[in-house]
């Protein structure tokens, strides 16, 4: 039997919530000189914990940096602020919604 998703409506595997969420998240890709002048990049405003722990999980991959998960913000060691907006227009976000 398929499950029936409780925001939309539809069953599981047709649910939609996922790609309207991207549609409307705005995000901002900023850096932070932490201590010894080390570069971090910081991505904020995802929805969710588990949207940007599985975000985190291929920005890490991508770039081969380290990282972590704040909150519902990214924090990625070093300076990736364009490469990060590519990743995130691949994944489904808009370029409108995405400040670098």
């Amino acid at each position: 039997m398929n499950e029936v998703c409780p925001t939309c409506g539809l069953q599981k595997n047709l649910c939609v919530c996922d790609e309207i969420a991207k549609e409307k998240q705005r995000i901002r890709i900023t850096i932070k000189r932490t201590k010894f002048r080390k570069v971090v990049t910081a991505v904020q405003g995802l929805e969710s914990p588990e949207t940007a722990k599985n975000l985190e999980k291929i920005l890490k991959k991508k770039f081969a940096c380290g990282g972590t998960v704040k909150g519902n913000e990214i924090e990625l060691q070093g300076d990736h602020r364009k490469k990060i907006k590519e990743v995130l227009l691949n994944q489904g976000y808009k370029e409108e919604l995405i400040d670098v």
